[in-house]
């Protein structure tokens, strides 16, 4: 008899969280100070308090389509390349030793450490200093996705533009000349373009949806919702709105001129709303470009359809040409071979001439059938033209 012992629960989570795979991270905090994890998903879970299907979004192994998800304390974006958690007081990126991820984490670094920079500034000049009055207010997690927005809008940009600089060349020698080498090649450029629509599609389809969704982009004021559970007094609140460098941002100065995303209204998210619209706007242009691209290379398969059914015409008429040709030969050579035969006739005795008149009525009769085959071909095709 086998006896089955019940496993510990314990045991089991320990050996389960043994077997998970540590994954390199990259945190920057509002100072700019990076700092490597390499740390396993069960940590990246407990330090931010996030769900583990929210964090599965960011697996690099699974396919998901471009996400920005707003939970209790952070944001987790799923961009391209760009996989991140965003809270009110730092930034989780992973795999940081990716080419492509390599130039956020400096911009991160570049950027973060102005707002405290700016903030001794103002405290040594007794707040009379004059960057005051013109640098812009805004969340750290707002400066944090706008960094990692205006990076995957950039990347996208960027590989249009590489496509683009490729292709119209490529198109152009494809209609000047039809070849094998030249087909290939721009088939290849448009299995490219396709699949760079597609990218660019997701990340437009999921700013779109946030602007559509005022609830969603609520859930993104992370600063707000960690000030209305927190004890916060009318000289300690500006403590949670630190202000925000000159980033050359799009955003209007106006929409971030006050810290009402903190202590305002809950329902308010104009700031977001103008940040989100503004790299909508430069994703859609992207798009555009893409899809003029694509009308294009429309254009261009019309016209070498158009070609190639004019070089199969060409062959049509000059395969009834030969055909017709052969037709009225057939006939001639018949007349030929039926007077060549040995066979006697009554009537071409004493009549030597008759043979060779038979000859040349049959090569006229055979001329001008040609000439009739021909001449109802052409008028087939002037009418279906």
């Amino acid at each position: 008899m086998v006896h089955v012992v019940p496993a510990d629960p314990q045991a089991v989570v320990a050996v389960k969280k043994k077997a998970q795979p540590s994954r390199s991270w990259v945190l920057l905090d509002s100072t700019g100070e990076t700092t490597v994890l390499d740390v396993d998903k069960y940590a990246i879970m407990h330090r931010v308090n996030i769900h583990a299907r929210d964090l599965r979004i960011l697996d690099p192994l699974l396919s998901y389509p471009s996400t920005i998800l707003g939970r209790d304390g952070a944001i987790v974006l799923n961009l391209e390349h760009i996989k991140a958690i965003i809270t009110s007081e730092e930034v989780l990126l992973r795999d940081p030793s990716d080419e492509n991820v390599v130039p956020v984490v400096q911009e991160l670094q570049r950027r973060l450490p102005l707002v405290n920079a700016i903030r001794q500034g103002q405290d040594y000049t007794g707040g009379q200093n004059d960057v005051e009055g013109d640098e812009d207010e805004s969340p750290f997690e707002f400066r944090a996705l706008e960094v990692a927005l205006e990076s995957i809008c950039s990347f996208l940009a960027a590989r249009t533009l590489e496509l683009e600089t490729a292709a119209y060349p490529a198109l152009d020698e494809l209609t000047s000349q039809i070849s094998s080498r030249n087909l290939d090649r721009v088939r290849k450029l448009k299995s490219a373009m396709t699949r760079l629509t597609a990218r660019v599609q997701k990340v437009r389809d999921e700013l779109e949806q946030l602007l559509d969704d005022d609830d969603d982009m609520a859930d993104l004021y992370l600063s707000r919702k960690l000030a209305g559970t927190s004890p916060v007094s009318g000289s300690g609140a500006a403590n949670w709105y630190p202000a925000s460098p000159t980033i050359g941002s799009k955003i209007s100065r106006a929409s971030r001129a006050s810290i009402a995303t903190v202590r305002g209204d809950e329902n308010d998210v104009e700031e977001l709303e103008m940040l989100l619209e503004a790299y909508f706007m430069q994703i859609d242009g992207t798009l555009n470009k893409l899809t003029t691209l694509r009308e294009y290379i429309d254009d261009t398969e019309d016209y070498i359809n158009i070609q190639l059914d004019n070089h199969r015409n060409q062959l049509i008429q000059l395969e009834l040409f030969l055909s017709s040709g052969t037709v009225c030969l057939s006939v001639y050579s018949l007349v030929a071979a039926i007077f060549g035969m040995n066979i006697p006739y009554t009537w071409n005795d004493n009549h030597g001439y008759m043979f060779k008149w038979v000859v040349i009525v049959s090569g006229i009769f055979s001329a001008i059938l040609f000439v009739l085959i021909m001449s109802y071909a052409r008028v087939k095709s002037l009418v279906g033209s």
